[in-house]
C-alpha cells in the first residue's frame, strides 16, 4: 500500500470514528431529553395530583364550613328529653289539640330554610304560628301536616324564590336541579324505597350543600335524630320520593331581603343551640 492509499485508508476511519462519535452524541442527547420530557411529564401529573387534592380539599373545608352554620331542626320530645342538640320545647306543643311533634317536620324544615338562608333566626313553633297567619295552614286534631300549597306561600312571604314540583323524571335531572337550589325539601315515603327510610309513611326533610363530586347532600331530617346532619347519596331521597303525592319536592333557588315581610327575629322557646352555631 502507497503512502497515498495509507493516508486515504487513515482518513476513512477517522470520519468513520468522527461519524460514530457525533451519532453517539446525538443518541446521548436524544435519550437525555425523553429521560427529561419523562421526568416534566411525571412532575406534571404530580402536580395535577396535588392540584386535585387540594381542589378536594378545598371543596370538602367550603361545604363543612356551610354545614356547621346549617340550621337543623329536630321536631320531636323524644330528642328534646335526650337534651339533644337542635332539639327544643316546641317538641312538647299542642297546636289545635295535635301534638307538634308528630306533625311539625316540614315547620322545621321552613324554620331551617329561614335562619340558614336570612340574617335572621326563628323557631319551629314561631313559624308555626306565622304560617297560621299567612297561609290557609289550619293545623288540626287529625291532621298537623302543612301541605305544598301553604308551604310554597310562607316561604315567598318571607323572602324565598321557590317552585313545588314532582319528581324529576330522572336522576340526572334532579341532580341537575340540587346543583342550582339553596336546599329543598322533599317528601319521603319508605313505601317507595326503604333503603334508608324505614317505617315512614310520608315525611317532609331538608336537604342543603349538594356535592356534585359525589352526588351526595346533607340532610336535615327532623323527625330522625340519627339521620339528622349526615351527607348522604343523593340517590336515597331521589328514589324515596312520595310519588302517591301531588308534589314530591319544593325548591328554594334564593333569597331576597327586600321580598321579606316578616324578618322576625329571636328564638323565645328554650332549646339546645349547638355550641359549633
Amino acid at each position: 500500500m502507497n503512502k497515498r492509499n495509507i493516508k486515504l485508508f487513515i482518513t476513512g476511519i477517522v470520519i468513520l470514528l468522527v461519524a460514530g462519535a457525533v451519532f453517539l452524541g446525538m443518541a446521548y442527547v436524544q435519550e437525555q431529553v425523553k429521560i427529561k420530557s419523562q421526568k416534566n411529564e411525571t412532575k406534571q401529573e404530580v402536580v395535577q395530583e396535588e392540584d386535585e387534592t387540594l381542589e378536594e380539599s378545598d371543596l370538602a373545608e367550603e361545604l363543612a364550613q356551610k354545614e356547621r352554620t346549617t340550621y337543623t331542626f329536630l321536631q320531636g320530645p323524644k330528642s328534646w328529653a335526650k337534651g339533644l342538640d337542635w332539639s327544643g320545647e316546641w317538641a312538647q306543643e299542642i297546636v289545635n289539640g295535635n301534638a307538634f311533634g308528630s306533625f311539625g317536620c316540614g315547620l322545621c324544615a321552613m324554620a331551617n330554610i329561614y335562619d340558614t338562608l336570612s340574617p335572621y333566626e326563628v323557631s319551629p313553633l314561631k313559624m308555626c304560628t306565622y304560617a297560621q297567619k299567612v297561609s290557609g295552614y289550619t293545623p288540626t286534631a287529625e291532621s298537623g301536616a302543612i301541605g305544598w300549597g301553604d308551604m310554597k306561600t310562607v316561604l315567598k312571604s318571607v323572602g324565598m324564590d321557590v317552585e313545588v314540583s314532582t319528581k324529576p323524571d330522572n336522576y340526572e335531572d334532579f341532580c341537575e336541579n340540587l346543583k342550582n337550589a339553596q336546599s329543598a325539601i322533599v317528601l319521603v315515603c319508605s313505601a317507595d324505597d326503604d333503603s334508608y327510610w324505614e317505617d315512614t309513611p310520608g315525611h317532609y326533610v331538608n336537604i342543603w350543600h349538594y356535592n356534585e363530586e359525589e352526588n351526595t347532600v346533607f340532610l336535615a331530617d327532623p323527625g330522625g335524630p340519627s339521620h339528622n346532619r349526615d351527607r348522604i347519596d343523593a340517590k336515597y331521597v331521589y328514589d324515596a320520593m312520595k310519588t302517591s303525592s301531588k308534589f314530591q319536592v319544593l325548591y328554594v333557588w334564593s333569597y331576597d331581603e327586600e321580598d321579606n315581610s316578616w324578618k322576625a327575629d329571636g328564638i323565645k322557646d328554650e332549646w339546645n343551640r349547638p355550641d359549633y352555631l
